[in-house]
């Protein structure tokens, strides 16, 4: 870390393509190229292992496999076998994050997962979708989500509001929890990085410390995209089954 640069200044986003649309800015940053490339690098792993579906898979196989086979059972066992048609969103968005994350530990790259308007804009689509599905499979029955069963009728008036403020909130318990532990990790790694500059042959110590909170940082890494993933298949089994789990 340079002298006096903050290590915050890993989180700044910047312009690589300026575009402006009716006034409104839609420029390609380095968060943009980062995502696309998350994009990219999933996609082309994901192609790779699978493009000869050996009967015996290799190495890079297996790994597709396991991740599949561990995103269906998460689904399934998480909201029942009705969820399986959202199985691809849901696999879509645990490979999104844990490439963004993992690709973010690497040395100069940008982790677009520790910005709240990214992790923010996946747990809106994800709020806004299922309540959109609670409303197509049960109707206007749906709001009965918000009334808790077995409650006598003089405590709904201050139960109800509780209930559906605790829903509300969804989008951003679940954006800040994704965000604030990237956030958290890549800054202290980035303040452990200037010390072992400045301490010199001293620096031993501290470099000790960020070998081991890189290796916590990656399995960090996929215990957010887990998180994220397991809450969505909770969100689709509420919109599904209301108070019946």
């Amino acid at each position: 870390m340079a002298a006096g640069e903050s290590p915050l200044h890993q989180f700044e986003i910047n312009r690589l393509l300026p575009i402006e649309i009716g006034g409104l800015d839609v420029s390609f940053t380095n968060s943009s190229l980062w995502m696309v490339i998350a994009v990219g690098a999933a996609s082309l792993m994901l192609t790779m292992s699978m493009s000869r579906g050996a009967l015996v898979p290799g190495r890079w196989q297996s790994i597709a496999e396991l991740a599949y086979e561990f995103i269906a059972k998460l689904l399934s066992d998480s909201a029942g076998r009705e969820a399986r048609k959202y199985f691809p969103l849901v696999f879509s968005l645990f490979v999104f994050i844990l490439f963004a994350n993992l690709l973010g530990l690497i040395p100069y790259a940008f982790t677009t997962t520790s910005h709240i308007i990214v992790t923010f804009a996946m747990a809106g689509c994800v709020f806004i979708g299922v309540t959109i599905l609670g409303f197509v499979k049960h109707g206007a029955r749906f709001l009965g989500f918000f009334v808790p069963h077995g409650v006598p009728a003089v405590m709904l008036p201050l139960l109800v509001p509780i209930e559906l403020i605790s829903y509300l909130i969804r989008p951003i318990t679940l954006s800040v929890r994704l965000f604030a532990n990237m956030l958290a990790g890549h800054t202290l790694l980035k303040v452990l990085g200037g010390f072992i500059v400045a301490l010199g042959f001293f620096g031993i110590l501290p470099w000790a410390f960020i070998v081991a909170l890189y290796a916590l940082e990656l399995l960090v890494a996929f215990l957010q995209a887990y998180v994220f993933t397991i809450l969505t298949c909770l969100y689709i089994n509420d919109a599904l089954h209301m108070h019946e789990h």
